[in-house]
Parts: structure tokens; C-alpha cells; sequence
């Protein structure tokens, strides 16, 4: 039976496609169409201008900051609930249970609707934005800091139990430094993660450079967007390089010896206390506030409730089909697209350099524009509904996953290729049948994690009128209705986590 899982898999995944596209109006034409308006639009665009670039370059290094900063804040935070959230480290069940709320809560939730309520409680400006990126982070960072700690090795914490330490000592002696280096490869990823969210949390007031960039596009000054998204780009490159080479330098053993490596880690974290201490002065906020929003963010927050169900009737089940059957089709879109783009790749795969050198560039290319921002773009070219949410889904559902499996590629056996090849097999035969073979599970794992993360983030695309319940939602908060914000609230919590647990069981039963 379990030779048929995958293929009963693939029947599944298309009929849900088909239903979901269907469920739009979205036609593959549709592709065509919006690469033909988005053309045209990237006209309209051309050149690119900026005519302040000494704001623009202030507010890009602002947002790297409210990045660093709300990652630091959500490391902090995440540490002692890593530890009440691992099985081998928490002092009780019912403890585990509800950390791991905590975490489930704060994955779930999207990062701007946390800024657009924040920005409600504490007013416009940076601080709603480095405080929603620290709430987010927590269920990404809580998660794999606890995954981290569960795989640690039982042996040392035994053994500093048998000379009589208390558990704190546990902790410290034998679980820490075992974690340690998986814990700053993830809050290095994290960091990039959020210079990527930190970038449209200014379209609802929480600062950085996406304020101005919806500033031009509501007064249609193309030209400065686009001269704008090509600074987002710039940033989100660099960054993106510059996070490799770290977790490189970090992670990895240095030619030079541990000394070497123990004076990079030094440099690392004088770095990142130089701006930490810099973040408030450049940002102009009071450190202070740090830790003064939570009376005001509660009085906010308890307004959601009770949530009021009645309100919308039956738009608030359309809309959360609407944003479910965005996130599908872009999931599919993006998975078939993807596929060949990470073949090209893969460095043990790619037919020569300039081809791996062009993949690679395109997929960091794609990669580095927020999906929001590609939905307001294919709103203006295709006009209002879940068709342009759909497209800018699926265009950054591409340099995703082409990464994914491009990486995926390159960690297989090179002993089946090998084989093939010393048989006189050419690169189509190498590639189905010691490439694809091998890749494959990781390449299904990679897709249903690009599901359950195209969920989250298409129910805030209808915020710029993409489709799907995000229309609502932020419309509910522009205009007070906390009780119907509420309501949405739940029912998108709902909808990821139920996509997580179907996620993870499908996992479950192919591996």
C-alpha cells in the first residue's frame, strides 16, 4: 500500500487544484494574460527614479535594523520557551502543552496583522514593527530551538546530574552548548527571513522603507516604485549573501583553528550588540517602550474578543475558500515552475556554470520580492480579486522552492550518479534516474511546507486587494470592528493550523 501513497498523493493534490482554480475563475490563460499586463505595467515603470535617495537609503537601513532588532527580541524570548516547549527540558506536560501554544499561536498569526494591531495600540512608527516581527519570529525560532534541544544528546546531562547539579546547572552545562550552533544558524535564517517581512510592514504604518514605497504607489508615481523595489532588492540580496557567509563562518570549522573561529564568534556578536545599542538611536524610539507596550497592545488585543461571527454571515466563509484556493493554485503553480529552475541549480547537477550562475541569480532574484509587493504590482496590471493574489503568490512560490530543491539536489548520494554515468548514460538518463529518484522525498516535504507557508501568506493579501479574507480583515481593524477582527482572526488560525496537521501527517505517511 505504501507504494501507492505518492501517486494517490498526486491524484489528490490535482483534483484540489483543479477545484480551487475553478473556484477563482483562474485559467492558466490567466498567466499569460497577467505576464502580458505586468509587462506593460514595467513600462509605465521604466526608469527607475529616485528622488530622494538619501531618505530612501535611511529608511532601507532602518528596516534592517527593525529586523535585527525584532529577532534579537524574539531569541530572547524564545530561549526559556524552548526549553518548556522540548519534551526532555519541560518541568511538566501541561507546561509543554501550553509552550507549545505559545509557539503554534504566534506561527499562525501573520506578521502584519500583529503590526496592524500594534500600530492600533502604539500608534505609527517602528516600534509595532519590530514588536510584530518579534511575536512572529517566536513560532519559528521557539519551534526549532525546541527541536534542537529534544535532539540533544541524553549522555552529558546525565552525567552532570550524577555529581549532584540542580537542573538550571543541567541546562546550562550539558544542553546549551550541544544546541548552540543550531540555534545561531536559525536566528541567522530568521534574521533574513525578516528583512524580507520587515519591508511591507510600513503598508500599515509600522515603519521601514514600505511606507514610502506605498507612499508612490498610492499617488501612481511608478517610477519612484520601481526605482524603490530595486533598493528592496539590493537589501534583501546583500543580506541574503551575507547570512551565508555568516552561518559559513559561524557554523563551520575555520582553517585557522578554534581560535580563529572563537575570535569570528566574537566579531559576530560585537556586531550584533553594536546594533542593538544603534537600533533605538537611529530608529527614535525610546528602549524604554520595549517593555512598556504590553498594557496598551493587551487593551487592543482583548477587543477581539468576543469574536462576532454574525456579522459577515456567509462572506466570511467565501472569503476563507477564497484564500485557501489562492494559496493552492499558487502552491501548484509554483511547484511545476520551481522544479526546473532548482534542477538548473543544483552544482552536481546544472550542464555548466553559466547555467548554475543564471539559475541561482533568477532564484534570488525572485526570492528577494516580497509576495505582497509582487500583489500590489499584478493588482495594478490585472485589476482587484484572488487572480492577482494568485499570481504574486506563485512567483514567489517559485524562487522558493527552487531553492529547496536545488539544495535538496545537491545533498544526494553521488554514487547513483556515478553509476549511471560510468554506463554511458547522458544527463536526461542520469537525471531520471539517479537524480530525480533521490530527491524526490525531499522535493514532496519542501512542497507541502510551501503550502502551509503560501496559507499564511495569503490571507493578508487581500489587503491591497489580492483576495482572499485579508480584505476584511484589515478592513475590520481600519474601521474599529475588533469583535468581527476577531472572528477572522480565529478562523485563519483555524485554517493554518489545520494545514500544518495535514501537512505534517501527509509527511508522516510518505516517510
Amino acid at each position: 500500500m505504501r507504494r501507492y501513497r505518492l501517486p494517490l498523493l498526486a491524484a489528490g493534490a490535482v483534483v484540489a487544484t483543479a477545484a480551487s482554480a475553478w473556484s477563482i475563475d483562474f485559467a492558466p490563460g490567466a498567466l499569460i494574460d497577467g505576464a502580458d499586463a505586468v509587462r506593460a505595467l514595467l513600462e509605465r515603470m521604466w526608469p527607475p527614479r529616485l528622488d530622494e535617495p538619501e531618505r530612501i537609503a535611511l529608511l532601507g537601513f532602518q528596516t534592517l535594523l527593525m529586523a535585527i532588532l525584532g529577532t534579537v527580541l524574539a531569541a530572547v524570548a524564545s530561549v526559556p520557551l524552548a526549553f518548556l516547549a522540548a519534551r526532555n527540558t519541560t518541568p511538566h506536560p501541561v507546561v509543554y502543552t501550553a509552550a507549545r501554544a505559545i509557539i503554534t499561536c504566534c506561527r499562525a498569526i501573520p506578521d502584519l496583522l500583529f503590526a496592524a494591531l500594534f500600530v492600533r495600540a502604539l500608534g505609527i512608527g517602528v516600534l509595532p514593527g519590530i514588536l510584530s516581527l518579534a511575536l512572529h519570529s517566536i513560532g519559528m525560532l521557539g519551534k526549532l530551538f525546541a527541536d534542537a534541544i529534544e535532539q540533544s544528546d541524553p549522555g552529558p546531562r546525565e552525567a552532570v546530574r550524577s555529581t549532584g547539579a540542580g537542573y538550571l546547572r543541567e541546562l546550562l552545562n550539558a544542553v546549551v552548548p550541544q544546541v548552540i550552533p543550531a540555534w545561531i544558524g536559525a536566528f541567522v535564517y530568521r534574521i533574513d527571513i525578516n528583512l524580507r517581512m520587515s519591508v511591507v510592514l510600513g503598508f500599515v504604518g509600522a515603519g521601514g522603507i514600505g511606507f514610502a514605497l506605498q507612499d508612490v504607489l498610492r499617488g501612481l508615481v511608478y517610477r519612484d516604485a520601481l526605482g524603490i523595489v530595486g533598493v528592496i532588492l539590493a537589501i534583501i540580496a546583500a543580506m541574503e549573501l551575507a547570512a551565508i557567509w555568516i552561518r559559513r563562518l559561524l557554523l563551520l570549522p575555520s582553517r585557522f583553528g578554534p581560535r580563529a573561529d572563537r575570535v569570528v564568534r566574537m566579531g559576530f556578536a560585537l556586531l550584533l550588540a553594536a546594533a542593538i545599542i544603534a537600533g533605538p538611536l537611529v530608529l527614535d524610539f525610546d528602549p524604554i517602550a520595549l517593555f512598556t507596550w504590553i498594557g496598551p497592545a493587551l487593551d487592543i488585543f482583548t477587543r477581539l474578543t468576543p469574536p462576532d461571527f454574525g456579522a459577515l454571515g456567509g462572506e466570511l466563509f467565501t472569503a476563507a475558500l477564497e484564500t485557501v484556493a489562492i494559496a493552492v493554485v499558487a502552491t501548484a503553480i509554483g511547484i511545476v515552475l520551481s522544479v526546473p529552475a532548482g534542477i538548473l541549480a543544483a552544482r552536481n547537477v546544472t550542464p555548466n556554470l553559466l547555467v548554475y550562475s543564471l539559475s541561482r541569480a533568477w532564484i534570488l532574484l525572485v526570492r528577494a520580492v516580497p509576495e505582497l509587493i509582487l500583489a500590489v504590482v499584478f493588482v495594478a496590471a490585472v485589476g482587484l480579486g484572488p487572480i492577482a493574489g494568485a499570481c504574486a503568490l506563485a512567483l514567489g512560490s517559485i524562487g522558493f522552492l527552487a531553492k529547496l530543491v536545488a539544495d535538496a539536489i545537491e545533498e544526494i548520494d553521488p554514487g547513483p550518479l556515478e553509476a549511471v554515468r560510468s554506463v554511458g548514460g547522458g544527463w536526461w538518463k542520469t537525471l531520471f534516474a539517479a537524480v530525480i529518484p533521490q530527491a524526490l522525498p525531499a522535493a514532496v516535504g519542501a512542497s507541502l511546507y510551501l503550502l502551509d507557508v503560501n496559507i499564511r501568506t495569503s490571507t493578508v493579501l487581500g489587503m491591497v486587494g489580492a483576495g482572499g479574507i485579508g480584505f476584511l480583515l484589515f478592513e475590520s481593524i481600519r474601521t474599529l470592528n475588533f469583535q468581527v477582527a476577531g472572528a477572522l482572526v480565529l478562523v485563519i488560525f483555524v485554517i493554518v493550523y489545520a494545514i500544518e496537521r495535514l501537512s505534517g501527517w501527509i509527511r508522516s505517511q510518505l516517510v
